[in-house]
């Protein structure tokens, strides 16, 4: 029954006709409604197999255009599509052009003629075409690859979610904490790719179970492939700490942050394992930044293109796996060539005194940050709860911020976590092997 399920569990529908990539977690109900915790279990009512899932295409007939700068493709289902001989050229699969087993391009570029255009085409049965091109290099093209890479709109938007899972499920408040037992994700493949793709869609998921000692993460990072080591080394400990070099090893309240906007690249995904909680105080907080980021620049565009364009300064100095001296300039509102927030770089522990641009900007910009700071913080979007020890929070550091309520310090350690980062290339890999291997596709 699963594998059926599996099957669809990228591509089932949500309220608006959006894809999203809902694991069989929600028999129904609403990501947002109900209990704060909910265990990722049961089926997915109402889904829908994407095209790319189950594409075997037929050639009805296949032409030249364009005085030979294109190849018309006509589908047996009635479509058709267009494709440049400069990329065909390009993308030979030939041994001569590809190498199989790197699956890497091995025609050199200086060599392609982006002028190029075919001398014959033809049909060599339904499921594939050749080309003759003016040098009589031969060229071969399987229906099925010519048919994922179809330069339509449509057809380019498919390909893109199916490659990089783009669809997000906002949240506020009101958000349901997906689950996962621990045990389940490092052993089984099902649960392991339902607890990515959930990761990747939700921002957050709790895994359950694990046990309370240090190096449970470093096996977490084995079964994603390894984890970032960082200045504060491949893992570390977040726990109340005489002198301390971060303000995460105090007892103190933690505003909503995300980790290390210092580097060129933070870390895109962050673990916590909770081994010791204290009694009273040391809750946890989380917000939606990118659900967030969409009503700031509803409420307030100007403070939305403030902070998506001003560059500001960040610094973290000091010794821990290593001395180190970072500095760093970062928009607290990363976004891309449409205007949409794809990372969140804020902290405000690590925001240098150092601030590069006109003084007649400055008030300005910290309105704009201010404003946002405090949707943030507002009720309607926060979400509390409190780890158990044995449990992991898995979450998104580019998308979803995170802070901590305080607690009382005593003459021992009364709160252990144990911290580590992975990186959205290593998490993302893991997915697509881990669809490969439960959907059997590619």
């Amino acid at each position: 029954m699963w594998r059926a399920v599996a099957k669809v569990l990228l591509r089932s529908k949500v309220p608006g006709g959006r894809a999203c990539c809902l694991p069989p977690a929600w028999k129904g109900r609403s990501l947002l409604a109900g209990t704060a915790r909910h265990r990722c279990q049961g089926t997915v009512p109402g889904v829908h197999t994407s095209r790319l899932l189950s594409m075997s295409p037929g050639i009805q007939k296949v032409e030249a255009l364009d005085a030979g700068h294109f190849v018309r493709v006509e589908w047996e289902d009635g479509s058709e599509s267009h494709y440049p001989c400069v990329w065909l050229r390009d993308n030979c699969q030939c041994p001569h052009c590809f190498l199989q087993s790197a699956r890497a391009r091995r025609l050199v570029f200086e060599d392609l003629d982006v002028n190029i255009v075919v001398k014959e085409v033809a049909l060599a049965d339904r499921k594939k075409i050749s080309i003759t091109w003016p040098d009589e290099h031969a060229s071969e093209y399987e229906a099925e690859w010519l048919k994922k890479r179809c330069f339509s709109e449509e057809a380019r938007a498919e390909m893109q979610e199916d490659l990089f899972l783009p669809e997000r499920q906002y949240w506020g408040s009101d958000l349901q904490l997906p689950e996962i037992p621990f045990e389940e994700i490092m052993y089984n493949d099902e649960s392991a790719y339902k607890w990515l793709c959930t990761l990747k869609k939700v921002g957050i998921v709790l895994l359950t179970g694990a046990a309370t000692r240090q190096g449970e993460l470093v096996k977490l990072g084995h079964r994603i492939g390894f984890l970032r080591l960082t200045f504060y080394g491949p893992t570390w400990q977040v726990q109340d700490k005489a002198d301390a070099n971060n303000v995460a090893y105090t007892t103190g309240k933690l505003c909503f942050h995300t980790d290390y906007p210092v580097l060129q690249h933070p870390p895109g995904v962050q673990l916590l394992h909770c081994i010791k909680q204290t009694a009273t105080g040391g809750e946890s907080e989380v917000v939606d930044g990118f659900h967030v980021s969409n009503k700031l620049k509803k409420q307030n565009p100007q403070a939305y293109q403030i902070l998506s364009s001003t560059a500001v300064d960040y610094t973290d100095v000091g010794v821990d796996y290593c001395d180190f001296a970072v500095q760093c300039k970062q928009r607290i509102i990363d976004v891309d060539s449409r205007g949409q927030a794809v990372r969140i770089n804020y902290n405000n522990a690590t925001r240098d005194t150092v601030f590069d641009i006109p003084a007649e900007k400055v008030r300005p910009f910290y309105a704009a940050l201010k404003e946002f700071d405090d949707l943030l913080n507002s009720a309607e979007h926060k979400f509390t709860y409190k780890l158990k020890p044995g449990d992991i929070v898995t979450f998104d550091n580019w998308r979803v911020l995170h802070g901590r309520q305080s607690y009382q310090s005593g003459s021992e350690v009364t709160r252990h976590l144990e911290g580590a980062y992975a990186d959205w290339d290593v998490v993302m890999s893991r997915l697509r092997l881990l669809r490969k291997r439960v959907l059997n596709r590619d």
